[in-house]
């Protein structure tokens, strides 16, 4: 039995695993997954020299990473709202 309440993929008779529930998780790590990659490579690019000279970030690197990401995350807010507000104009009747 897996931990998911069903038997070799099989949803469980009753009061089991909503699979639509379990797409819609996969769909959205999947997608939190995608934007940490580029993050990281875009972001590493960015602020990490390719001679790696000492273990530890250095203080300039670190702070470009730190801006780095919060840019990022800005923009990933600000898209994911402007994203939300399209949808709702379009279910409202304004496509």
């Amino acid at each position: 039995m897996s931990f998911l309440g069903g038997r070799g993929g099989n949803p469980a008779p009753s009061g089991g695993v909503n699979l639509e529930k379990v797409e819609m998780a996969v769909t959205e790590l999947d997608t939190i997954t995608d934007f940490f990659n580029r993050m990281v490579q875009s972001c590493h690019s960015k602020c990490i020299s390719t001679r790696y000279a000492e273990d530890d970030l250095n203080k300039g690197e670190s702070v470009c990473v730190d801006r780095c990401v919060a840019k990022f995350n800005d923009v990933q807010k600000k898209v994911g709202e402007k994203l939300q507000s399209r949808g709702a104009a379009n279910a409202s009747g304004g496509s």
